[in-house]
Parts: structure tokens; C-alpha cells; sequence
């Protein structure tokens, strides 16, 4: 089993770090390769996804992806900024399918900004959409604006689309999920105001029609915000475009205590996928020691579940970090009094510790 790692920037190579001491410590014979992506991948080629780290993301079985993005890179063109390096592997290796769980610990429930009792039991599961909409669609740019009242002044403009089978195989993969677990989709749109939302809106229907044991409803996206802060555990498995799955998402990862619990996937149609935290690069703690490694290592361990048919590992690698936030260890981001701050290495030293 070949395992593409590549740790990117800001404090990447610092959590995707421990994540390997773990794989390392499961006592499985893998095949790992480490290559540079976004800020790093410019600096060692001038692109931000070289194309012999794309040759190992296409060769490997899986692909364990730290962060991109530093503050440097923000006067580069578009296609040479970091960011263009994970657009450019979920394009290039057809990642459409991104699973987002947010869980919430009970030793982290004071962690979370809302009270415990709207939190407490937080188990839910967002998949979004990542191949298509507006971040990938055509025509894209900027140009003078045609007509209307600022008509020859310049514009800028992106393209929102969807495609009848983009839809259907993403409502699939929600519609597989929610029968695994409480059997309940909320299908997330704004078709009250975009056709390619009511279109998405018409086809998850239509899909509806093969899984005839989930219940789906449909939700604004707007409402969808709201309820998520409002009421969250009403929900059980969402699904929903990229732009706004990339945005409900994050909403969500506050739910949990921090951003820097939240593991993620992103799969193609046969489970070949990408795992990486949902956070991004932090540039600012860089270095520092401070970040939660966590995330990562929970994205390893649905690496090893999903790609890699090793579910009795990830398994061990959940009930690891359990035990570390049992014992009452915490990273600066989910520090709370009466509990034990340590750093990015201690963390990962203590899940090593704690597998079983």
C-alpha cells in the first residue's frame, strides 16, 4: 500500500509529521513518499503542483495531504498560488466527493462556543460536492462589464454549473452514507434564487426515488447556516455543492471545540482518496509547536478506512485519541482550565502512546 505524503505549508509538515509516526506505530508495512505542494512545490519547481507529485498522487492508493497557502504567495498570479495545488489534485484525480464528519467529544464539549446542551452528542456528516460549481466552472474572470448600469467599467465574474451526472453520482454517495447511518439527507440548495441550485434541487429528488428507506428533506443554505448553530444535531448527513459545502463545513468545525479537530476525505468512484485536515495552513503559528495535530491524525485514520481497507486501524487510531483527551491533554486551540496544554509533538507522542 503507497501513500503519497505530502505536507505543503505553514504548519503542514508539523501535523502531517506526527500523522506518519502514527501509521508508523500501527505495525503495517507501508509504502510512503513524501513530495512538495503549494508554496513548497513553487519553490522547488515554479508550480505549485509539480508534475512528479502529481505522478505520485495518481500512483499512489492514497494521498495524506497536510495544508497550502502562506501570505508570501498572495502577489503571485492565480495559477501559481499555493491554493491552486489542492484545486488541482481533486481535479486531476476526479475527488468529487468530499466527507466532512463533525463530532463532537464529550471532553470537549465546553471547548465548543455553544452551550452544551445544543452540542452535546454532536454527530453529523457534511458531503459536499468538490469537482464542480463555481470554483471550477467556465467562463471565469475579468473583463468590461457588457451592459447593465456600470456597463464599460471593468468586472470581475465566475460561472456557476452543474451537470445532470455531477449531481446523481454525489446524491449516491449521500444517499450510501445516510443508510449507514440514521437514514436522514437534508439536501442543501438555494433554488429560490439559482437555477443551477433548483436544478440540483430536481435531480436529488429524483434520486430519492432509488433509496426509498432515507428520508430526505431540502433546506435553504441560508437556513441550513442558522440551524447549524441554532439546533445542529437535527441534522444527521448533509449534502450540497462546493461553494457552500466549503462554507457549512467550517461553520460546522466550530461546533466541535476547534477547526483543528476536523478530519476530511475526498474520494473519486472508487474510494481512491485524498485525507487532510480541514483547516488550513495557519502561516501565523508556523514553527511554533502549538498546532493540533488531531485532525490529520483522524484524517489518516479515514485514510486507512476508506482507501486503504484497514478499518481495524482506524478504529484504533479513534479510540487513541479519545484516550489522549480522556487523560485530559489538550493543544492551545481546545485548552481549557483544569486541563493539560502541550504542543504538536507531545500531542502525537501521546496517540502513539495510547494505540492499542
Amino acid at each position: 500500500m503507497k501513500i503519497a505524503i505530502l505536507p505543503g505549508d505553514g504548519i503542514g509538515p508539523e501535523i502531517v509529521e506526527q500523522a506518519v509516526k502514527v501509521l508508523n506505530a500501527l505495525g503495517e508495512s507501508f509504502e510512503m513518499e513524501t513530495a512538495p505542494v503549494g508554496g513548497a512545490g513553487y519553490e522547488a519547481s515554479g508550480h505549485p503542483l509539480p508534475d512528479s507529485t502529481l505522478k505520485l498522487a495518481q500512483d499512489a492508493d492514497a494521498i495524506l495531504f497536510g495544508s497550502v497557502g502562506d501570505w508570501k504567495y498572495d502577489t503571485l498570479e492565480r495559477s501559481l498560488r499555493p491554493e491552486q495545488a489542492i484545486l488541482g489534485l481533486r481535479k486531476n484525480l476526479n475527488l468529487f466527493a468530499n466527507l466532512r464528519p463533525a463530532i463532537l467529544y464529550p471532553e470537549l464539549a465546553g471547548a465548543s462556543t455553544l452551550k452544551p446542551e445544543v452540542v452535546s452528542g454532536l454527530d453529523i456528516l457534511i458531503i459536499r460536492e468538490l469537482t464542480g460549481d463555481i470554483y471550477f466552472g467556465q467562463p471565469r474572470g475579468v473583463r468590461i462589464c457588457p451592459d447593465g448600469p456600470f456597463k464599460g467599467q471593468r468586472e470581475g465574474f465566475d460561472t456557476m454549473r452543474y451537470a445532470e451526472g455531477e449531481i446523481r453520482r454525489i446524491a449516491h454517495v449521500a444517499f450510501q452514507a445516510a443508510q449507514k447511518r440514521d437514514k436522514r439527507l437534508t439536501s442543501v440548495d438555494k433554488a429560490n434564487v439559482l437555477e443551477t441550485f433548483q436544478f440540483w434541487k430536481d435531480i436529488v429528488t429524483d434520486v430519492h426515488k432509488e433509496y426509498p428507506d432515507v428520508t430526505l428533506d431540502h433546506m435553504y443554505v441560508d437556513n441550513a447556516a442558522m440551524q447549524l448553530v441554532r439546533a445542529p444535531k437535527k441534522f444527521d448527513v448533509l449534502v450540497t455543492g462546493n461553494m457552500f459545502g466549503d462554507i457549512l463545513s467550517d461553520a460546522a468545525a466550530m461546533l466541535t471545540g476547534s477547526i483543528g479537530m476536523l478530519p476530511s476525505a475526498s474520494l473519486d468512484a472508487n474510494n481512491k482518496g485524498l485525507y487532510e485536515p480541514s483547516h488550513g495552513s495557519a502561516p501565523d503559528i508556523a514553527g511554533k509547536g502549538i498546532a493540533n495535530p488531531l485532525a490529520t491524525i483522524l484524517s489518516a485514520a479515514m485514510m486507512l478506512r476508506y482507501s486503504l481497507g484497514k478499518a481495524e486501524h482506524a478504529d484504533r487510531i479513534e479510540t487513541a485519541v479519545k484516550k489522549v483527551l480522556a487523560q485530559g491533554l489538550r493543544t492551545p486551540d481546545i485548552y481549557e482550565a483544569g486541563t493539560i496544554k502541550v504542543g504538536t509533538v507531545e500531542m502525537g507522542a501521546a496517540v502513539v502512546q495510547a494505540l492499542v
